[in-house]
């Protein structure tokens, strides 16, 4: 197989130019996780294994995935879905075959037609979907980009065209390969695609409690980075669930994280106050804090009064949203479907 064609244009991690013009507090995914992909890519890639990454270009009708939803298959590995798992199976051969040959495949799946729903071979979906199939092995310096969008708090752009040139570009650093293109001509009228996947929204913690070890995971899996600062000893081994451990007070952990949404459950007096002394001068829109509102009405009394003026209309306190139930894994989904639904609302905004 011959090496593929490739430009590296770096670096610089500070700079984001496709967030350029964006609220900062809102220019995040506002759904979807598509971390758990991109991380099994990029362990693909480290492997040497044979990881191909379908993307979504285009969709039309009813599709169970939508413009820019990805998964992964790596022989018999797959991570994440684009159907309720009817259209898999013929993806995975597909994707067998790009890996064997490393050339880029462009596939497109009709679901539309009656003539199957007659004949009894219709999958239901009712709908058309257009996918890039990108052979990882043949793009060289992919990881260093997934990996700055996992990490690097930066949005990720994919371009893709039809004579098989694709162009990654992760805040300042870029990427082009120019893969082969043995199938067939594409049918559709489009001949150049242009994805933007934004960043993950940043969580920070403020303290660890019972509720920790069920909150941070599900926060992950919904797709955020979670951020855990917690300097006592007793609850340390709550970092491990984290994207981050760090042993800072609070505000030098807003200060490194800066996060989009901040909780605040110490479940400690003071510290909660030291909390809210330096998120008072920040504006970050969701902060929540854990406890019931006169505890919240009995920290307020040790603030300023400039500091609660600046406090209450991003403080939501008690934090969560009331679903019933008691302990911390209750505690833990109620805050969790609080901090999704502003996600959602805040990103769209």
């Amino acid at each position: 197989m011959e090496p593929p064609a490739s430009r590296h244009i770096a670096t610089g991690d500070a700079f984001d130019p496709l967030t350029v013009g964006a609220s900062p507090g809102h220019a995040f995914l506002a759904a979807g996780n598509p971390r758990t992909v991109l991380e099994a890519a990029a362990a693909s890639i480290r492997r040497g294994d044979r990881g191909v990454l379908a993307l979504v270009l285009e969709t039309e009708g009813s599709t169970y995935a939508g413009v820019g939803d990805l998964v992964l298959f790596d022989d018999d590995l797959q991570v994440g879905w684009l159907s309720g798992g009817c259209l898999e199976p013929q993806l995975a051969k597909r994707a067998r075959d790009v890996a064997d040959s490393g050339g880029i495949d462009l596939v497109e799946i009709d679901t539309r037609s009656d003539d199957d729903l007659l004949a009894g071979s219709a999958l239901g979906c009712r709908g058309r979907l257009r996918i890039a199939m990108l052979p990882l092995r043949s793009m060289p310096g992919v990881d260093a980009l997934i990996d700055a969008w996992l990490h690097g708090g930066v949005s990720l752009l994919a371009r893709i065209s039809t004579d098989a040139e694709v162009e990654f570009q992760a805040g300042s650093q870029r990427a082009q390969w120019r893969l082969r293109n043995e199938h067939q001509a594409w049918p559709g009228d489009a001949r150049s695609w242009r994805l933007l996947l934004q960043r993950l929204p940043r969580l920070l913690v403020l303290g660890a409690g019972p509720e920790t070890s069920t909150l941070i995971p599900l926060l992950r899996e919904l797709g955020w980075f979670a951020c855990l600062a917690e300097r006592r000893s007793r609850w340390s081994v709550m970092g491990h669930s984290a994207d981050a451990h760090l042993q800072l007070a609070p505000a030098s952990a807003i200060h490194d994280v800066t996060p989009d949404a901040v909780l605040v459950m110490h479940h400690d007096f003071e510290l909660d106050r030291e909390a809210l002394d330096a998120l008072a001068g920040t504006d970050i829109d969701f902060i929540g804090l854990l406890g019931p509102r006169r505890r919240r009405d009995d920290l307020f009394k040790l603030l300023a009064p400039n500091q609660c003026e600046s406090l209450v209309p991003r403080l939501r306190s008690p934090v969560g949203l009331d679903l019933g139930g008691r302990g911390p894994e209750a505690i833990a989904l109620s805050i969790a479907a609080q901090l999704q639904q502003w996600r959602v609302v805040a990103a769209s905004a």
